[in-house]
């Protein structure tokens, strides 16, 4: 398992460097019916830009655009209509925005391409190219960032594919391969995303932020979406909507161990986390 030529914590994003050695937020808008926490909520094109000034004014560095619902067992959703949900928004966002760095969360590269020529600036793959065996060549022709997360499966099966010899250690071997087929086709910038709650039980989730710090072996900046996922809301016996205090406890833990990206729902209170993380650093 080897991890060179990979060490570098900043990001090129539109001819802009993002220092990942500080945190940054990253704030989720899901265009999408059916996502776990807030489907169908951004329908309207006025909602959505009412939300991204939200996020933007309270500190978000990314915006990161969804039309494909992942939760476990979420319907498949067409690529067509994939791409009517993205575009137009992105768009919009670009225009209204246009000093937002915009990620589009998809696994198709034909979405990947259409969203980055109508104003991406990063792709956010939970497969790491599994499920389209052109995403990478595409991103490496597009020289985007890339967030590469660790799933087994597709959001249909992954609640099946939980089987592991050793979690850290396979996730570990995962990403390095995934990592060198990368840096074979150039791209020059990688963010990973060990993946809670896809293809991993409650318990392993927890063992694999216990285990976070592990992949900073990898000298990549690493990426975290814990925002209300079951793991916390069922471990405290409450629902995705009062989860946002469990959310922050294991934010302050994520940084702990190394994280460099939250991708949250609540873009000022992670933010809040980050000044109180940086404030304990600095002494």
């Amino acid at each position: 398992m080897a991890f060179s030529n990979t060490s570098s914590l900043t990001i090129n994003c539109n001819g802009s460097l993002i220092d990942l050695k500080s945190p940054k937020v990253m704030g989720i808008l899901n265009v999408t019916p059916d996502s776990f926490y807030d489907g169908g909520t951004y329908s309207k094109l006025s909602d959505v830009l009412k939300h991204v000034e939200h996020m933007l004014t309270n500190g978000a560095t990314f915006i990161d655009v969804g039309a494909y619902s992942s939760r476990p067992n979420a319907d498949d959703v067409s690529e067509t209509e994939e791409l009517e949900r993205s575009v137009p928004v992105i768009e919009a966002i670009s225009k209204t925005f246009p000093e937002a760095l915009i990620s589009i969360d998809t696994f198709r590269s034909s979405i990947a391409k259409a969203c980055v020529n109508a104003g991406a600036s990063l792709v956010n793959d939970i497969s790491a190219g599994q499920l389209d065996k052109e995403m990478m060549p595409t991103v490496a022709t597009l020289q985007v960032p890339y967030i590469m997360m660790h799933m087994k499966g597709t959001p249909q099966t992954m609640t099946s594919n939980t089987n592991y010899d050793n979690l850290t250690k396979d996730i570990l071997f995962y990403f390095s391969e995934k990592i060198s087929e990368a840096n074979t086709l150039g791209i020059n910038d990688i963010i990973l995303d060990v993946g809670f709650g896809f293809s991993k039980t409650r318990e392993q989730n927890f063992e694999l932020l216990d285990h976070l710090d592990s992949f900073n072996i990898t000298g990549l900046p690493m990426l975290v979406g814990l925002s209300r996922k079951s793991t916390i809301y069922k471990t405290l016996n409450t629902t995705a909507s009062k989860a946002l205090n469990g959310t922050t406890a294991m934010h302050a833990w994520a940084l702990q161990q190394g994280s460099n990206i939250l991708r949250v729902h609540d873009v000022k209170e992670a933010m809040e986390v980050i000044t109180l993380y940086n404030a304990l650093k600095s002494n």
